[in-house]
């Protein structure tokens, strides 16, 4: 199997600057690629990969563009490869149509593939096409690298995103059963009674994020201080997103080990989030990410995960009798007792007991 693996690099000045125009070689070549299919389907007909490769071979040999023989061919021609895998998806309704590149989009990104072991990991420092050995934190072994994408953040840090090749191993876990309700309140309420708060960066972190953001919109445009504001507001969002992606690492990696089979329900986020009463809350608890994570660990670890039906009202069942009571649906109702079996019930709770077993009955069927 694969993984991606993340580890920041400190390119000194020289290398900074070769990535930066790797970047804006590759920004180039994607444009022009995009700009040569756009202008044939517009005239009727229709040209691939091999045509865009053509022209960039083309491209080198004039002299306008002699600088793009300077950086890491490779990179040229995986850029045209994601341009073409952008219309597959395109025209296969997975992804929107691919649009132009811009430059004044503070996160860039480009990637390379490992050619007769041109990239490796020598101690501290990374061996890169054209960049050499660039100083590298290490967190993690690696496996065989089939490829690197190297990241340019708002923040200005520079990263290595690393596809390896990996053997997972089942790893022994508890053996438990467990039916999973997440919310925006509670993050998630499971078939145990356990309750997992909402920790809610975006939200405790607003204050903070209005004000750089006021300081941001006052400073003079194209000037050294607004540049020097934008970083600062950029590192205010960076630390929500680890502070996300910590949580959710740690919440799915605990629910791994202490359970071999998971039931969750499939949720139409994409569809929530066009309610603008809640949408920057859900967006800020991440459930797709959440249960992204669950899924491919749960491939890496030999657990279940199961999904429940989008419209099957877990809320709305009692879990002792089967009751369905109507008036649940209503979002306000927090507690409710049974007209039939008179159990007073939690609401999430309840629903994660209403998703463990129909799920268990999934399962079975």
């Amino acid at each position: 199997m694969q993984k991606g693996i993340k580890f920041r690099i400190y390119p000194n000045r020289e290398q900074k600057n070769l990535i930066n125009q790797t970047l804006g070689c590759c920004r180039l070549i994607y444009n022009k690629g995009l700009a040569m299919r756009n202008e044939a389907y517009e005239n009727g007909s229709k040209i691939g990969y091999s045509q865009t490769s053509a022209m960039l071979t083309e491209l080198k040999k004039s002299k306008e563009f002699v600088f793009l023989k300077a950086v890491d061919s490779i990179a040229l021609q995986q850029t045209l490869r994601d341009l073409d895998r952008g219309f597959v998806n395109f025209f296969q309704k997975r992804a929107a149509h691919p649009t132009f590149k811009s430059k004044h989009n503070r996160h860039q990104t480009y990637r390379t593939v490992n050619q007769k072991d041109n990239i490796r990991i020598m101690g501290r420092y990374m061996k890169l096409p054209k960049l050499g050995y660039v100083k590298i934190r290490q967190s993690m072994e690696v496996g065989k690298i089939n490829n690197v994408t190297i990241e340019h953040t708002p923040t200005g840090k520079y990263f290595a995103v690393l596809n390896v090749e990996f053997e997972p191993q089942p790893k022994p876990n508890k053996g438990g059963l467990i039916g999973i309700d997440v919310g925006i309140k509670e993050f998630y309420s499971d078939s145990n009674g356990n309750v997992v708060k909402n920790p809610k960066y975006l939200e405790k972190s607003m204050h903070k994020l209005k004000r750089e953001q006021r300081k941001l919109s006052r400073k003079q445009k194209d000037s050294s201080n607004r540049n020097k504001q934008r970083v600062r507001v950029a590192l205010v969002h960076e630390r929500i997103t680890n502070q996300r992606n910590d949580f959710l690492q740690k919440q799915s990696t605990m629910l791994i080990r202490e359970n071999q089979t998971i039931c969750i329900e499939e949720l139409r986020v994409r569809n929530m989030m066009r309610n603008h009463k809640l949408a920057e809350h859900i967006g800020s608890a991440s459930w797709s990410k959440f249960f992204g994570m669950l899924a491919y660990k749960s491939a890496w670890y030999g657990n279940t995960v199961i999904k429940i039906p989008t419209m099957y009202p877990s809320s709305q069942i009692c879990s002792v009798c089967g009751y369905k009571n109507p008036l649940v649906k209503n979002l306000a109702v927090r507690e409710w007792e049974c007209p039939k079996c008179h159990t007073v019930q939690n609401r999430d709770t309840n629903a994660s007991i209403n998703i463990l077993n129909k799920g268990l009955q999934i399962q079975s069927a």
